[in-house]
């Protein structure tokens, strides 16, 4: 009985394990980045603050690049967390490279670009990769053709435009309830046959009549589905009792009418890294990631072979980490970062001391 049990959760691993593995590659041409969860200490996050002087020195002499979470890690909305900028300035007066990985599709590389100059941040559109930018990179790559039709906002569209990409008009699509009786016909449904492709990112005009329509130009299956990514909800700065759903949410109701899994552009998946990587020639060892949720930042860094580091000024906090250290499933295990940190501003002072 417990060779059957042990064999069957044997299995299981290596299902869970596989089903990441083998997720699609940006590119059929790019190669895969393979897990790497050697670096955790017996499955168990180790505290920043308890590392020697001398072994965070040795730890950040090994490592050539530095990319960061924007929303939750180093900011929250339009408020700058403390000392943010400062560790962004610091690290690359010791030489290394800095990329800031967003999963958010609302702005494009420019608009992102504005916004950190905003808020104080040293930064170049080389550094920034956002997933509206991905999204119309893949397309792009893919040799798409036809139009898409976009469940998101302008920084999806303004993207594909800059790649040459048509796409249809985004904004409130509703139907009117006084007329509303449960007929196809209610939801102005006019299919756009040169439609190829649907884009999932964040929408504030999500709607029923979008998810029908979305799923309905999937139904051919000559139709590319693209998310770009999957954040069940995102952190909210003195809201610590409300929900925003995210992306994730949009995504998971377009999938389950359309019946249909999309490509996945932003974390965990590891689009950013390949993209990133073949750009700059980053050696996977070499590089920390710096986020604050463990089932994308973290997840995506283990994923890519990166070392990992959570901060707790986001999504996922202490607790929920301690759960997945001793969590039997492989998945979540996967979610455990090699550091914590109480925010960054604590890691620029360690750098400092």
């Amino acid at each position: 009985m417990f060779v059957k049990r042990a064999a069957a959760l044997v299995t299981k691993y290596f299902k869970d394990c596989n089903k990441l593995l083998t997720q699609p590659t940006y590119c059929s041409a790019h190669s895969i980045v393979k897990m790497d969860s050697k670096h955790v200490q017996n499955g168990n996050a180790v505290s920043l603050t308890s590392l020697p002087k001398l072994q965070l020195t040795s730890f950040m002499q090994n490592i050539d690049a530095v990319m960061f979470d924007c929303d939750g890690v180093l900011w929250l909305g339009m408020d700058p967390l403390e000392n943010a900028q400062a560790l962004v300035k610091k690290l690359r007066s010791m030489g290394k490279k800095v990329f800031f990985m967003t999963n958010n599709s609302t702005r494009t590389q420019e608009e992102f670009l504005e916004k950190f100059n905003k808020l104080g941040f040293e930064a170049t559109v080389d550094e920034i990769v956002g997933t509206a930018f991905l999204a119309a990179l893949y397309l792009k790559e893919q040799g798409f053709k036809g139009k898409a039709y976009v469940v998101g906002s302008e920084g999806i569209t303004k993207e594909l435009a800059k790649v040459g990409i048509d796409s249809l008009p985004i904004g409130p699509d509703t139907v009117d309830p006084s007329s509303l009786r449960w007929n196809p016909l209610d939801y102005n449904i006019d299919l756009d046959p040169i439609v190829g492709a649907v884009v999932v990112g964040f929408d504030h005009h999500i709607s029923y009549t979008k998810i029908l329509k979305a799923a309905s130009y999937l139904n051919s299956n000559k139709c590319l589905f693209v998310a770009t990514n999957t954040d069940e909800q995102f952190p909210a700065r003195g809201l610590s009792t409300i929900v925003c759903p995210g992306t994730g949410s949009f995504v998971s109701a377009v999938k389950t009418a359309a019946g249909r899994e999309p490509v996945v552009m932003g974390k965990p998946e590891s689009f950013p890294f390949e993209y990133v990587q073949r750009k700059h020639n980053l050696q996977p060892n070499r590089v920390l990631m710096v986020g604050d949720r463990g089932n994308t930042d973290i997840l995506f860094g283990r994923q890519c072979g990166l070392w990992t580091l959570l901060v707790m000024t986001g999504v996922t906090d202490i607790k929920t980490m301690r759960n997945w250290e001793t969590s039997q499933d492989p998945v979540e295990k996967m979610c455990v970062p090699d550091y914590y940190s109480q925010d960054v501003n604590e890691f620029y002072q360690l750098l400092l001391n």
